[in-house]
């Protein structure tokens, strides 16, 4: 198992999924989600401590040409840090790309 599968599982990342449903799971408190490209970005919140860094991020790629909300995009990557913020989340994920 690769540490993305076990860091998907550890934040229970669906793969594969749809922009759709990427962004009911990650809407609010529990994250964020960005079309970018051929790419989603996630970030999402996993809960580390008071003043812990808690924010990490996702990349998904489109497994097709066509990019709506219900195409099928597939796990790309998952920050192995955390961040202070979804913002720097959100960096780290367009910096993969």
């Amino acid at each position: 198992m690769t540490n993305t599968e076990k860091l998907a599982r550890t934040y229970r990342l669906p793969n594969p999924s749809t922009p759709e449903d990427l962004e009911m799971r990650f809407s609010g408190m529990d994250g964020k989600t960005l079309t970018f490209g051929d790419k989603v970005l996630v970030a999402g919140y996993y809960y580390n401590g008071r003043g812990a860094n808690s924010y990490y991020a996702a990349t998904y790629t489109f497994l097709d040409d066509d990019h709506d909300c219900e195409s099928a995009v597939e796990l790309t990557t998952v920050s192995e840090e955390f961040f202070e913020d979804d913002g720097h989340a959100i960096a780290w994920a367009i910096a993969q790309h």
